[in-house]
């Protein structure tokens, strides 16, 4: 019986290697190969160079996992105390901008960003902007807001939002509701019981989210490309660049993936193994 289920893992093997196993494989050759094919680490030695673009990334990502774990949490939590009709009324509109084309999504920010767009247009006609120049002596016909890391940042929150909301709601609504009626008779008011019981226990979604919005968030190119308008270089973009760009350099983009790649495997074991030691405190 063993052997016959093993036959249906077998295309499951197959696509694992040729599409997962083999482009890491390649990118490894790629990273430590120089110009002219032999072994060689000047790759790496040249990522000094993109130092600045490294902290960029990462400072972007976490704060968007921040304000993302802000936003999220709170949203979750109360999600998780409505009735099974609102609730299911309440993920559809979270998750139906998902269902529209990711660069759709994007372009629309644009639109509204823009410095003559839908948002620079309406504080112009609520006379924000009058206001503004009347307090500071200033001279502005519209407040940049394309083209900046807060809107990059944005980007990321409104796209990479949902990834944080579910695996919260997720844990919070699975939760042991014997385990809250036990610490109110205990005399726990709803803050103590919020504080000691429902945070540890939904620490997992906590951590399953942010590993859902920092990895693609520090990886990101589109986002950063299209509402940073290129001046707010991101990993993503630089690895781009170095393989269909004119700095055309793939052993140095396979190079940065692979320690990009490395830095993000790491971070993601130390959360599941703080995670781990959370469960069994809660458990002690």
């Amino acid at each position: 019986m063993k052997n016959k289920l093993s036959r249906f893992a077998v295309p499951y093997v197959v696509w694992m290697a040729l599409f997962v196993v083999a482009p890491i494989v390649i990118m490894v050759v790629y990273a430590f190969a120089g110009s002219d094919g032999g072994f060689t680490l000047d790759n790496f030695a040249q990522m000094g160079g993109y130092a600045a673009v490294f902290g960029r990334s990462f400072k972007l990502a976490l704060i968007a996992t921040a304000i993302c774990l802000l936003m999220g949490y709170p949203v979750a939590y109360l999600l998780s105390r409505e009735g099974e009709s609102f609730r299911r009324t309440a993920m559809v509109l979270i998750m139906l901008p998902m269902w529209m084309n990711f660069l759709l999504r994007t372009y629309s920010w644009m639109t509204i960003l823009e410095n003559n767009g839908l948002l620079n247009q309406l504080l112009q006609k609520l006379g924000i902007i009058a206001l503004y120049n009347h307090l500071t002596g200033s001279n502005l016909e519209y407040f940049t807001m394309i083209d900046t890391q807060g809107a990059v940042v944005l980007g990321m929150v409104y796209n990479y939002l949902p990834f944080m909301i579910l695996p919260i709601y997720s844990v919070i609504c699975k939760l042991d509701h014997s385990l809250l009626e036990a610490a109110r008779d205990l005399g726990a008011n709803t803050l103590t019981v919020f504080r000691k019981v429902i945070l540890p226990l939904s620490l997992p979604g906590v951590l399953s989210g942010i590993t859902m919005v920092f990895v693609p968030s520090v990886s990101t190119f589109a986002i950063s490309r299209m509402l940073g308008g290129g001046t707010e270089l991101l990993l993503g973009d630089l690895i781009e660049r170095q393989f269909l760009g004119g700095a055309y350099n793939p052993q140095l983009g396979a190079a940065i993936s692979l320690v990009m790649m490395v830095i993000v495997v790491v971070c993601m074991l130390v959360m599941n193994r703080f995670g781990e030691g959370e469960e069994q405190a809660v458990m002690l």
